[in-house]
């Protein structure tokens, strides 16, 4: 079978990331709980857990409580490969809470301070970085932002972009979920 070597990489790839999914949920279905325990997050503050459930509902894609097999590498590639505006609008999905198209002030602040609370660094205080998002971007001031402004803001605007992409990095999450637990075994 010589000609599976002139591809190596889609195939394997794959079904390196098939193999670990299964190894972490034999079932081939995450839970919640199971994503909490899989990225050790069990036990955080309310904040932490709402950020957690809101990433965890986002990346299931059909809202059936589970993130199977391709919900996952969806959202692998979505972090790892994907294009910035795929990256703002999911963004966007992630700071809407309330999922009325707009991003108000205490949304931004609620979502920053439980990244803080996961993710434990931070340059700024979450008061201090939703200021400055809001002063760069929010163009009518009337103290939303739509997706439009969102993403027009923070593409021309390289400073912002960086603090946005910075602060809300799930790769670190996703090689957790990549490589596996280290202390699981």
């Amino acid at each position: 079978m010589g000609s599976q070597e002139s591809k190596p990489d889609a195939p394997a790839h794959m079904h390196h990331y098939y193999r670990k999914f299964m190894r972490e949920c034999p079932s081939g279905l995450l839970s919640l709980h199971e994503f909490k325990k899989l990225l050790d997050l069990q036990g955080l503050d309310p904040e932490g857990d709402l950020y957690i459930k809101r990433v965890f509902d986002i990346f299931d894609l059909n809202q059936d409580g589970f993130i199977d097999f391709l919900e996952f590498i969806a959202a692998i590639n979505l972090v790892i490969r994907g294009k910035i505006d795929q990256k703002l609008k999911w963004y966007f999905k992630l700071y809407d809470a309330d999922g009325n198209g707009c991003i108000d002030k205490k949304e931004l602040l609620s979502i920053f301070r439980a990244i803080q609370a996961i993710n434990g660094y931070t340059s700024m205080s979450a008061e201090e970085f939703t200021n400055v998002i809001f002063q760069k971007i929010d163009v009518n001031n009337d103290g939303e932002l739509t997706l439009e402004e969102f993403i027009n803001g923070v593409e021309k605007d390289e400073d912002l972009m960086e603090l946005i992409t910075q602060s809300f990095d799930l790769s670190n999450v996703l090689k957790i979920i990549q490589n596996g637990r280290r202390n699981s075994v």
